[in-house]
């Protein structure tokens, strides 16, 4: 979670994804698949998309997976986004033509897949699969409709994505994008895999935070104890702390995509929850 740059006077934070680890910008989580028994990269790609990964993939790489099969050139654009009930749904704002959902395994996994839907308008033909399905991590004990700090657990809901930013220059990006050294991070997550590179490039998630302001903007609407800092960032290969994570590739490929005039959103947390 990110330190407050050092041109603004803001608090240090006490967030979610803060480790405390030789850090300038603390890790938004860390480790690896901890007993899940998963053999590392060649496994999880295979989790994904039923493709296993290319022979001599290593497990346990530390920024993830290899690339995944091109998704089909023509697909079905259902009405509704696919796996949401009609609670999820009813959340999505209706001026919402881009969503991330994010569907983690269950409520306690840690690994979750991610796609991006997009649609030419509130009143369009559908919802149609522009990127993914890409493995992601949430953090590390899963989801949490409430959300405290420390709980170690990524929020479930839909949230806007309205600000991004980095310690590398940005990808072709259309979102306000705060480039800044502040988001150096060292350290080594769960499982001693290291956490340097991790906010390279991130995406602010409207979790207990003003929209529209740089992810390193400390404000908290709902209180300190409820954590914030939740972003989508580089993995790094493990779970986080409350953020979600896909590799740097997938991060600047969505940096990409996004689009402000599109209204876009997050969808996260595990499949039951979201089918409510």
């Amino acid at each position: 979670m990110p330190v407050p740059p050092s041109r603004a006077p803001l608090r240090l934070p006490h967030v979610v994804c803060s480790l405390a680890l030789l850090v300038l910008l603390t890790g938004c989580g860390a480790g690896g698949f901890a007993g899940t028994g998963m053999s590392g990269a060649a496994t999880e790609e295979a989790r994904i998309t039923g493709v296993p990964g290319p022979p001599g993939a290593a497990a346990g790489t530390p920024r993830g997976w290899p690339s995944l099969p091109p998704a089909p050139a023509a697909s079905p654009q259902p009405a509704e986004l696919p796996g949401l009930g009609p609670r999820t749904r009813a959340a999505v704002p209706a001026t919402a033509r881009q969503a991330f959902v994010v569907t983690g395994d269950s409520v306690d996994s840690n690994r979750s897949t991610a796609v991006l839907y997009t649609r030419d308008g509130p009143a369009g033909p559908g919802w149609r699969a522009t990127l993914g399905p890409w493995p992601a991590h949430n953090a590390l004990n899963g989801w949490t409709g409430e959300h405290w700090e420390g709980d170690l657990r990524s929020p479930v809901g839909v949230f806007t994505l309205t600000a991004a930013g980095g310690r590398l220059a940005p990808p072709d990006t259309a979102l306000p994008y705060d480039l800044s050294p502040d988001f150096a991070v060292a350290g080594e997550g769960f499982h001693g895999e290291p956490l340097e590179g991790s906010f390279d490039y991130v995406v602010a998630i409207d979790y207990n935070r003003l929209p529209g302001t740089s992810p390193l903007d400390h404000t908290r609407p709902l209180g300190e104890a409820r954590g914030g800092g939740i972003w989508v960032h580089v993995d790094h290969g493990g779970p986080t702390q409350g953020c979600v994570s896909v590799t740097e590739d997938r991060m600047k490929t969505l940096l990409g995509a996004l689009d402000p005039a599109m209204k876009p959103v997050i969808v996260m947390g595990d499949a039951e929850s979201l089918g409510r």
